[in-house]
């Protein structure tokens, strides 16, 4: 018992001050820099090696991913290294990983969400209009700021909108790792802790490729830990400069309002929070004044995304409510042994068994982290007269600390397990994985304080020295491990969303914007949707009408009377029936979407070619395996 008090208990056995690091180590610099630049040429060449189906492909593509992510993570996380090389490599990594995730696809888009910005998007480049309507994402036109700064390049340079969007993401990408750095440095006061934390933040399951996609939520989140940082960063501001600080947090939290509900939701607790913390603590050192400005920018933070959602008009907790119930319900079902919710997903396809384990190790490693951090990070915030035994968190629970952000972020990181809870179960899987974004903030924060003050401790010789690097690797490899079903771009794959794009869908796409024009109203499966609607320009729909799914159309041999009867009344103008869809079961589990009625049934060539026998219904376009039926004929139009 008592080895297991030490282990976990709030002893801090490194220095609270960084020991005098090295000199910036310009060779050590050079040589991590070659070093990813020939991992990344490993994993382009598994890629292309996926591509043509040869076997050789995975050893190539994770050769290349452990060749990435094992040196430069020695290299940062390793004690008496120079602030400035760390930042550096930190920056090397993240755009190094960045780069991984674009090579996937390196000529156009291939996620899903991100089909759906490109569509709105090209609307607002086209259209010269904000808030036109987009029905592959019903609550995206509410929250444009992505298009604007995407479209803004566009104009200002010239490029394509792709390229645009790449190099927005980018920069993105660089931009929230110095950030997360500078925050975690303001509040620690320690480079190396802040290094650590950044590192372990890459771990997360959605840093890869989700933060690396171009979706608003991406630029959501830089503008949250922006607002982060400078926050903390003005927290001993007075006077005229705090005034500008809090005018530039305001600024920012009005563009997260207009870019991401679920961000600005989170920086409204988070902030709204660290006022609560603060009006409770009897650490009397903050001044009134910045007691002060911590209510505004809470009561900022609060306000702006209400405003905007009444304003806008779109219902936040309608979108994301249900999803979030179910979740719950079936969580509260699993551990209590009570009803679950019918799911309207089927388990996800399983991965590689080197995949898992590596996942698996990861979070382990992180649970050790957070075990041995916990208290450490508690403890970090006392009171520096009490840091014997367990008086400091004493001293936290009698409400004396130094920073509440600390105490709030090492509070936020006991929503990790919650989240791995959740992605156990298929209903709650999407929660879990956005929980993943946000709790990190403060499993970074918990697991470098771990490291440092028990796993390192004052003076890290030997294991000490190896062992907590070496950890930290296998956690970031655990983060791109997580972060995708299968990494390897392969041959064509059924309904499989990104291994579902290919060139044969794409020319179909572009061949009905050349010859049908753009605009047109087209329904297909799943992927087919979103090729139409982005390289396509068509105006694609989930429903056939109010209540009625495309699958139900797709559905049965014969057209049905009530389906016949709901595609007349219907404004839908074309159907694409995609014959590769009966080569094999959907790899997601359905074909159109996951509420489908028969997830996971077959489809069959009969079933798709039955338009060929409906009277009024022409067959447009045919190349063997992609049909587009024209049902104009339907509606009485010629």
């Amino acid at each position: 018992m008592q080895s297991i008090l030490a282990m976990i208990g709030p002893d801090l056995r490194g220095n609270r001050v960084d020991p005098t690091p090295d000199p910036a180590n310009s060779g050590w610099i050079a040589a991590l820099c070659i070093v990813a630049a020939t991992a990344l040429l490993l994993i382009v060449a598994g890629h292309g090696a996926g591509r043509r189906g040869e076997a050789v492909a995975s050893l190539l593509f994770w050769a290349g991913v452990v060749l990435l992510v094992v040196p430069a993570s020695l290299r940062i996380s390793w004690p008496n290294v120079a602030r400035s090389e760390r930042l550096l490599l930190l920056l090397v990594l993240a755009e190094a990983l960045f780069y991984f995730k674009i090579v996937y696809s390196p000529t156009g888009f291939a996620h899903h969400d991100e089909f759906l910005h490109w569509a709105a998007a090209e609307d607002l480049a086209t259209g010269r209009r904000l808030f036109l309507s987009n029905p592959l994402l019903p609550i995206g036109p509410a929250y444009p700021a992505l298009e604007i700064v995407t479209t803004a390049i566009t104009n200002l340079t010239g490029l394509p909108l792709f390229a645009a969007a790449t190099l927005l993401l980018a920069i993105l990408k660089g931009t929230l790792v110095a950030a997360l750095f500078l925050f975690y440095e303001r509040i620690t006061t320690s480079p190396r802790i802040a290094a650590i934390a950044c590192l372990t933040y890459m771990g997360c399951s959605t840093f890869v490729v989700f933060e690396s996609a171009f979706s608003y939520e991406t630029l959501g989140f830089v503008l949250c830990i922006l607002i982060l940082s400078v926050e903390a960063a003005s927290k001993d501001l007075a006077g005229r400069p705090r005034l500008s600080a809090l005018g530039l947090i305001a600024l920012l939290l009005a563009s997260l309002a207009v870019t991401h509900h679920l961000t600005a939701a989170f920086a409204a607790i988070y902030l709204g929070m660290l006022a609560a913390l603060e009006a409770v603590r009897r650490d009397v050192s903050l001044g009134l004044e910045a007691r002060i400005a911590m209510g505004i920018t809470a009561l900022i933070a609060i306000l702006l995304p209400l405003l905007w959602v009444m304003a806008s008009g779109y219902s936040f907790t309608g979108y994301v409510g249900p999803v979030v119930e179910t979740g719950f319900k079936t969580l509260m079902g699993r551990i209590f042994g009570t009803g679950i919710p019918p799911s309207e997903h089927l388990g996800a396809p399983t991965q590689p068994l080197g995949m898992r384990m590596t996942t698996l190790v990861a979070i382990l490693l992180l649970a050790l982290g957070l075990a041995t951090g916990f208290f450490r990070s508690l403890a970090l915030t006392a009171p520096i007269k009490l840091h014997s035994g367990w008086r400091p968190i004493h001293d936290v629970l009698g409400r004396r600390w130094r920073d509440s952000r600390v105490v709030l972020l090492t509070l936020l990181a006991c929503g990790f397990p919650v989240s791995v809870a959740f992605r156990l179960t298929v209903n709650g899987w999407q929660i879990g994985n956005r929980m993943g974004t946000f709790v990190f903030i403060g499993v970074g924060l918990v697991v470098a304080v771990g490291i440092i003050h028990f796993w390192q401790g004052r003076a890290p010789r030997g294991w000490r020295r190896v062992a907590p690097s070496a950890a930290l690797a296998v956690i970031v490899m655990g983060g791109v491990t997580a972060a995708a079903l299968e990494p390897i771009r392969g041959p064509y794959k059924v309904a499989a969303d990104a291994q579902s794009i290919e060139r044969m869908g794409i020319e179909t796409s572009l061949w009905t914007k050349e010859w049908l024009g753009p605009g047109n109203r087209f329904t297909a499966d799943r992927v087919n949707r979103l090729l139409l609607a982005g390289y396509g320009r068509q105006d694609v729909r989930i429903k056939i009408k109010e209540g009625i799914y495309a699958a139900r159309a797709f559905r049965g041999e014969k057209l049905g009377s009530d389906d016949f009867y709901a595609l007349a009344r219907s404004d839908i103008d074309f159907l694409l029936a995609d014959l590769r869809l009966t080569t094999a079961p959907p790899v997601l589990g359905f074909y159109f979407e996951p509420w489908e009625s028969q997830p996971g049934t077959r489809l069959w060539a009969a079933e798709l070619l039955k338009f060929n026998d409906v009277k009024g219904v022409t067959r447009t376009y045919d190349n063997g395996f992609l049909v587009i039926y024209d049902v104009r004929g339907l509606h009485g139009e010629p």
